[in-house]
């Protein structure tokens, strides 16, 4: 069994979506992605740092996450800022039930047991998202609660975190999580959401005892990584 990572599949079964605004290698990225799982073997885990699908509600996933759930491995999704679909973890379940799919788990206020290790992670939060700073504030706050319930659920676990947006990207941080990865040693912290020209910004490689990731689709080549974490 082996530990994967991949985020921001930007899947649109339901209605054509282009992605040119991403960066030019978008093209066909289905099929590219669907390349890219056949490494992985069904004992294996993914964890999906989020943006699964552009569907605006669960009816409009349908078609997504049956490609999702047709990849080799078992997936652990958590949300993006482009998942306008998601509602509860229970009606996304109900849904999951109602159409087959058997492979998806989804990581929110809860933590999942890989060997020694525990995967934990919440979306996260920019500041900047927002003009209105009260309201990036509350939900900033809100994101930082459900990574420490998170953490808190992984009990005596060493824990892995998984976000959408990435704690540290250019001369921008949060504080808070930076904070929370210290507090709970986080041996490893890995993020999405960053595409094309601005992937050579982001952070990959060791500060402050936890070693950041960036895994967004186009970056890894739409193929998910395999981290260090395996057994």
């Amino acid at each position: 069994m082996a530990l994967y990572a991949i985020g921001d599949l930007h899947l649109s079964f339901a209605k054509e979506k282009p992605m040119d605004i991403f960066g030019d290698n978008w093209d066909g990225h289905p099929e590219k992605l669907k390349k890219g799982f056949s490494k992985l073997t069904d004992e294996d885990v993914c964890v999906i740092c989020g943006d699964l699908s552009w569907g605006m509600g669960l009816e409009e996933t349908v078609g997504d996450f049956k490609f999702i759930d047709s990849l080799p491995g078992r997936k652990i999704i958590l949300k993006g800022n482009h998942d306008y679909w998601w509602c509860t973890a229970s009606k996304a379940k109900k849904m999951f039930a109602e159409n087959g799919i058997t492979t998806i788990d989804i990581l929110y206020n809860n933590a999942f047991e890989y060997g020694e290790y525990a995967i934990c992670g919440t979306r996260g939060w920019f500041f900047e998202e927002e003009k209105d700073g009260a309201h990036d504030k509350k939900i900033m706050l809100r994101e930082i609660m459900r990574l420490e319930a998170s953490l808190k659920a992984a009990g005596d676990k060493k824990k892995l975190v998984f976000l959408h947006y990435p704690p540290i990207y250019q001369n921008y941080t949060c504080p808070e999580i930076i904070e929370l990865l210290k507090k709970y040693e986080v041996r490893l912290c890995c993020y999405g959401h960053i595409h094309g020209k601005g992937c050579r910004f982001a952070l990959n490689g060791w500060t402050g005892g936890t070693e950041y990731r960036l895994v967004s689709a186009d970056f890894v080549n739409f193929a998910p990584v395999l981290l260090p974490y395996t057994r």
